[in-house]
């Protein structure tokens, strides 16, 4: 008698299209691992007083900014990397399209890499489109409802704001135009073409630069599609674009201002403290009312944005603070995404109700999750208390009281709504009996790094890595 042969269930992938993929995700951590290796061994072998390096007929340039930031960005990857190989191996759906998504994101953190060591503005620009270009795919694959959608929008706003910033670009060459000067948006070389006199089009081509900069930053008002976005895709794509694509974002706002030093302070100084401003109201009034953790690590991420805006527009007293706020940023962003993941894996579903006494279920990662929280909080020893209290320090010696009243408050307001959603779900009383989950060190892995690393940030920097800080902080303090 045969055996009827039973259909196989759609969240199962074949055993035969199982072993063709199964070397894609090791792969994916080996190129990752190799691409770290590069940045350290770069980091190590060249001394900070032989930079800048010219590369490629000067369209790239090795410099502090873009060694700190080719360094943060593989080392995130490398973790995200580790964290999608062990999701893999027991995500059937995952099993599936490992292989073009492990593509994808390949593609992306190139493309970044290359954006981050550009000494042209225009490629800088055209690289962050591409990026997105990548990542919209990612994203399209996520939970939402409608995850295309998610994508579609995703699209439209990154296109809406980097042709804002395209539009400044144009403004500044016809500034040029005007008083007969001739332009190159090489970063070594833009400043040779600004003018120290009244010039209408050079202010309001700095002025859009900023801006639509600012809207990739989800900086208020060009906001929105962050939270949307980051709730809706996969937690690692999140994870790529709250703590790799954002700091592309970063580097390009270094860049303007190490062009504009001397150019326009006061004016910049003004539009960064406006866009901070707004940022952190708004973050403060969503954190209150969001009932979804994804939703609330996306509104911290706007939060932070306004106090990167808010230290850059005093420059020079908070430049370090600002930077190693901004290095820390990207860490604590990786472990909370790459743990909300696990959760919603276990628990299916991204609401905080549903969730209660996590730690007891899960204690790995609501452990790591309630760490993740503290250092968005700014709990010592964490590098966010560090940053935070230099950021502070560096406003109040600025002399700008209206400033420093604001962020305490909004960041108060943050501290308590974030607690009183976030510490019930973790340390609450469980819903009925849930038995406790077996957690593996590899999923772990990649988040335990990045704990270490938030707290070496804040206790003890090696002195290398400090002057590296130093000399990033130098270049944009304006």
């Amino acid at each position: 008698m045969t055996t009827p042969t039973l259909p196989q269930s759609p969240d199962h992938a074949a055993p035969d299209a199982r072993a063709r993929t199964r070397w894609v995700a090791p792969a994916l951590v080996l190129v990752a691992a190799l691409m770290w290796l590069a940045s350290v061994g770069v980091f190590i072998a060249v001394p900070l007083a032989e930079l800048p390096l010219y590369l490629v007929e000067r369209h790239f340039v090795l410099d502090p900014t873009s060694m700190l930031f080719v360094l943060v960005i593989n080392t995130v990857f490398l973790g995200i990397g580790v964290y999608l190989y062990s999701r893999e191996r027991t995500t059937p759906a995952l099993q599936r399209d490992i292989r073009s998504r492990a593509g994808l994101m390949l593609l992306f953190v190139v493309v970044v890499n290359l954006g981050v060591l550009s000494n042209h503005l225009v490629l800088m620009w055209t690289l962050i489109e591409v990026s997105t270009l990548c990542a919209a795919p990612l994203v399209a694959r996520g939970d939402a409802p409608s995850p295309k959608g998610v994508a579609w929008r995703y699209l439209l706003y990154s296109a809406m704001t980097l042709s804002i910033t395209f539009v400044g670009f144009m403004c500044l060459a016809q500034s040029a135009h005007l008083r007969g000067v001739d332009i190159s948006f090489a970063v070594d070389q833009l400043s040779l073409s600004l003018t120290h006199q009244p010039d209408g089009w050079q202010r309001l081509g700095l002025a859009l630069m900023l801006f639509g900069l600012g809207g990739k930053l989800g900086l208020a008002p060009l906001y929105s599609w962050l939270p949307e976005t980051y709730e809706g895709a996969p937690t690692s794509t999140s994870a790529l674009l709250a703590a790799v694509q954002f700091n592309v974002s970063v580097v390009a706002v270094f860049r303007i201002l190490q062009i504009f030093q001397g150019f326009e302070s006061g004016f910049v100084s003004q539009e960064l403290l406006v866009m901070g401003y707004l940022s952190l109201i708004v973050a403060a009034i969503q954190v209150m009312a969001a009932r979804n953790y994804k939703r609330l690590i996306a509104y911290a991420c706007v939060s932070s944005s306004g106090v990167i805006a808010l230290g850059l527009s005093v420059g020079k007293a908070a430049a370090y603070g600002v930077v190693l706020y901004v290095v820390s940023n990207a860490f604590v962003k990786c472990l909370l995404f790459l743990t909300a993941g696990r959760l919603r894996s276990v628990y299916g579903t991204n609401d905080v109700a549903p969730l209660s006494g996590v730690i007891r279920v899960m204690p790995f990662s609501g452990a790591l999750f309630g760490v993740g929280i503290f250092v968005l909080l700014g709990f010592p020893p964490f590098a966010s208390f560090l940053a935070e209290m230099l950021i502070l320090s560096g406003i109040v010696q600025a002399g700008n009281l209206m400033a420093f009243s604001l962020m305490c408050v909004m960041l108060t307001i943050i501290f308590v709504a974030t607690g009183r959603a976030v510490f019930p779900m973790l340390w609450g009383a469980s819903h009925g009996e849930r038995p406790s989950v077996q957690e593996s060190w590899i999923t772990a892995l990649p988040k335990i790094g990045f704990v270490t690393v938030l707290i070496m940030l804040g206790t003890y920097t090696p002195d290398v890595f400090t002057e590296l800080l130093q000399a990033v902080a130098q270049s944009i303090e304006g």
